[in-house]
Parts: structure tokens; sequence; C-alpha cells
């Protein structure tokens, strides 16, 4: 293998001049294994298929014992001739390792902190969910990747199918960086109509994904097209389509949300723009006009419809990453709130997204979540929280948002025991889930009832799970009350996955996730704790792992 000086660009930054080593390889295998150390500096690597660079990326590749092993999945690319340039040694070029099957497989999914039924990656950092629709049969679920480093970098759009929202398999990335900046946070459209011209007679209708490219010189918007059922997509020559840097005198423009907007005829893009949600408009995907904004919220931008049930009302959703949302009327151009902010959740999660489409005759809102949890000395990281169903409920406060897990996650779940009739003291209650103490796959309902205004909740191994102190109205740190302002009854469904945690309070008025303590030494299994409570319904359920 020669060396060569080149030219090698550090995260799509300045250029730089140094030693660099070059391999040529004829791609005859499924994956690229990469052994990687968290003690490695990082390092620049790019691939090229002839003159046209495809991916580029920094990689703590080591030439000696790794801490674990990454991969690139190289299928599109059998049997053409690849280039890879890595400013490092030619050693440490070397240890990368070509073969059918990704490195360490064996282990896969059966380390210590492995979620079994929450999606995560099989290698690499994960966060926002992206792009999510339906589309030639399959749900699909984009999101932010790095899959060369448990930590955050080397922003993809990470892939996975699924045929029921709970059963992913992960394809190859579908966006990778280039010099327009690394892949951030967007969403994806099936153009039925062709609007954007990306079809071709006899092809199915395309699915067009929104990005932002991150660049030091600022966040632009871009689009990519799929024409083969979203196996490998195109990005668009005409890239970027916005830079409304100028206008905001900020790189802080990211995270587009499209869709199709029926009584107004076109397309909608809601896009975060320094101090809140922008709106913009266009009848081709391609050309964009600036129409209103919105201040007070922040990221990953989701606008969605949805009747109030039991009523002819409808109304508009607008939320943040955080999780905070607002109620309103939208007209196409322009999104008006009914009051102010509200929160329905609390815990991990982050950068909701709902899916673009639903199968014909489906017409539930479904959006999943990020979970920033951080796993323990594993070669992946980040987890998805479960696909939950949005719907809208009038209560004494007011129009709200309840979310509360498909009802295809159901499907996982074995009822093993079901106690109702006179209501058990925690101390009844704990002795019947004592048979449960070494199981961490578990779904755990129960009505609590309070005799005191002060906190009662659920534990595992020590840990509080859930923790409700009516006296301050808080449900694990954060207000929750009740619909009715006097009741002493709290409704818990739990969902307990090894390493995470996740509860929905009063059918879904209120959620919650949490990581696990794995490294606690208690083994004293599941407990209910408050002074005098008592449990009215318990069900507990196994949870198959997917």
């Amino acid at each position: 293998m020669k060396r060569y000086i080149i030219i090698a660009f550090l995260a799509f930054g300045t250029a730089t001049l140094s030693d660099a080593a070059e391999k040529i390889v004829k791609v005859k295998h499924r994956y690229m294994n990469i052994p990687v150390s968290q003690q490695v500096d990082r390092k620049p690597m790019s691939m090229w298929v002839g003159k046209n660079e495809v991916c580029r990326f920094v990689i703590r590749l080591t030439d000696s014992k790794p801490e674990y092993w990454v991969f690139q999945d190289m299928q599109q690319w059998h049997n053409k001739t690849i280039k890879l340039r890595y400013e490092g040694s030619e050693q440490a070029l070397n240890s990368i390792v070509w073969a059918d099957s990704i490195m360490g497989q064996s282990q896969m999914y059966r380390e210590k902190e492995r979620p079994q039924y929450h999606f995560t990656s099989r290698r690499g950092w994960i966060n926002d969910p992206n792009g999510m629709i339906y589309y030639n049969g399959y749900y699909h679920l984009f999101y932010q990747h790095n899959p060369y480093e448990r930590e955050w970098e080397n922003m993809h759009w990470g892939h996975a199918v699924s045929k029921d929202m709970v059963h992913w398999e992960e394809w190859p990335d579908a966006l990778h960086p280039d010099t327009i900046g690394t892949i951030f946070s967007g969403t994806s459209v099936v153009d039925h109509h062709n609007t954007a011209g990306f079809a071709t007679s006899g092809q199915i209708p395309p699915l067009v994904a929104f990005y932002t490219a991150d660049h030091p010189q600022g966040q632009r918007q871009c689009m990519a097209y799929s024409v083969d059922g979203g196996k490998t997509f195109t990005k668009y020559q005409g890239n970027p389509i916005i830079n409304s840097k100028a206008r905001w005198n900020s790189n802080d423009t990211r995270d587009p949300k499209v869709f199709w907007h029926a009584k107004s005829g076109h397309w909608v893009m809601v896009l975060n723009e320094r101090d809140g949600h922008s709106f913009y408009t266009s009848d081709n995907l391609k050309d964009w006009e600036y129409r209103s904004h919105l201040t007070g919220f922040w990221e990953c931008p989701d606008l969605f419809e949805l009747p109030v049930e039991g009523t002819d009302i409808r109304k508009w959703v607008l939320w943040g990453a955080s999780g905070t949302y607002a109620i309103g009327q939208f007209d196409g151009y322009q999104f008006i709130p009914d009051g102010p902010k509200l929160m329905n959740m609390n815990g991990t999660g982050y950068a909701a997204q709902t899916f673009g489409a639903m199968p014909q005759g489906d017409k539930r809102v479904v959006k999943m979540t990020w979970g920033r949890m951080n796993f323990d000395k594993t070669p992946f990281n980040g987890v998805m929280l479960l696909p939950q169903e949005q719907t809208l409920k009038q209560t004494s406060q007011g129009i709200r948002l309840f979310s509360k897990p498909v009802k295809e996650v159901e499907d996982l779940c074995e009822r093993v025991l079901f106690k109702t009739g006179a209501p058990m003291t925690a101390d009844e209650a704990n002795a019947l889930l004592a048979a449960f103490a070494d199981n961490d796959q578990l779904r755990i309902k129960a009505t609590l009832r309070l005799t005191y205004a002060v906190d009662a909740g659920l534990s595992y191994n020590g840990e509080r799970l859930l923790t409700y102190d009516m006296n301050g109205n808080l449900l694990n740190g954060s207000f929750y009350s009740p619909d009715e302002p006097d009741s002493m009854l709290l409704h818990c469904d739990v969902y307990i996955d090894k390493s995470v945690v996740e509860g929905f309070i009063d059918d879904g008025a209120f959620s919650f996730s949490m990581k696990r303590d794995m490294n606690r030494n208690s083994h004293e299994g599941y407990r209910f704790w408050g002074r005098e409570l008592f449990i009215e319904t318990l069900e507990v359920y196994k949870v198959k792992g997917v």
C-alpha cells in the first residue's frame, strides 16, 4: 500500500495538509469491521468510489486491542472498488477486518445493559428519531446516528424498518455526511403526486427526506430522495434548499418537519430558527417561501392535527424537542395557540417525532422519542422509547394531550398475575411481587390508593421507579395533578426493560422515562411503599424481547 501527502478535511472544517494512509479495496464482503478504542484520538477518514466521495467521518481507529468493534454495511457498494483515506497510520488502516459478519456479533444484544424490547442500534450512538413514515409496506425509522463510536459525532441518518413498530430490522445508513455538512435531524414525506419530479414513469412514488446539513459556516436545509423503497437515497443537486442564516443572524436553523396541508393545497415546513418555530410553504418541495414565526420553542418541531375524543372538535398540536406543546389552530401559514404551553412527560425523553404517514385506514398519530440514556461500557448508546399513540381529550383543565404505548406493544405482554377485589396493603401486594424479583422484563399495572398526602410509589432493588408526592403534586419530580383534584387514586402502567423504565399515568395523561442503575447490590425485588398505601388492582405481565 502506498502512502501519500493529501488534503484532508477535518469534520467539514478547514483543510489541512498531513501525512495520510490510503488503501484501495474491491468490496467482496458485507461488512467493514473497524476496531475502536476510546483512548485513541479521533482522526478523519473518507471513502471514495471513483472520483466521488461517498462518506466522511472521524474515527478512533486503533491498531492494538480494541475496546469494541463498529462496522460499515457495504452492500450498496458490493463488487465496486473503493478507496479509503485515513489521516493516521498505515498500520491502523490495515487493522480493519472485512467479513460477512459483524465482529462480536455472537454477544450482540446480550450485553449487561442492553434493553430487550426497546430499539437500540447494533453499534454506535443514536439520538433524535428522524423521517418516520409508513412507506412501501414498512414503518421506517431514521435516526441521528454515529455508526463509528458510542459517543456523539459524525451525524448520519441511521435506518431501521418494521412491520409493527415493535420488531425492527436495521438497514444500512441512509444518509452520510458530505461537503455541505453532517446530517442533522429532519423528516420525510411520500411525494404521491411527484410534485418534485424525482420519479420517472413506472416508479413508485418517491420518498423524500428533508434534513439539516450542519457546517461551521451555518446550518442549511437539504433534501434527498429514494425511488427504490427507501433502500438508497440520492441527494438533490440543488442543495441547500433553504439558507436562512441571514434572516436570523444565527447558526441555529434546523430540524425541518414537512407535511402536505390538504386544505391549503401545499407543502408545509416547520423549521426551528433561533428562538422558535418558523413556517414555510412550497408547491414542489424545492422552492420554499417563509410565512410566519412563533417564538418560545427549541429544536425538533412537530405539528399535527387530532380530533378531541367524543366531540366534533379538531385541534392542531405543536411541540418542540423538550416535550412542551401548545394546542391551537393552523391555517397552512400560521399557528395560533389557544393558550399557554403545556407538558405531559418528564425524564429522559427528548426530540419526539410522529410518523408522517400511517397505513391506509389507520388514523392514529404515533410518536417515537429518543431516550437520553447512557449505557455503561457498551458498544452502543442511546435508546428509542416505546412508540406511543397521541390523543386529545377534554379534561377539567381543558383539552390535553394524552400518550400511551401503541396496541402493538401489548402483543409482547403475557399476563401472569391479576389481582382485584378487596384493596391490598403494600405488604400483601409485595408478597405477590416477590415471585418476579429476578425478572427485569416486566409490565406492572396497578391502581394505588393513598391515604395520606405524602409520597408513595414503586421501587425495584431499592431504586425508586415511581414516586408520587401528593403534598407537592410531584410525580418523579415534575408537577402532576389528577383530573379530579381531590382524587387519592393513581393509575400506573410501568414498563421495565432491563435497564430502561417507562411509566404511563392515568391512561396516558402523564408519562416518564428513566435509566435504571444496574450496579445496585440490593436484591429485594419489586416493592410498593408509602404510608398506609393500598393497592386496589394489580396486574403483572412478562414482556417478550424483540
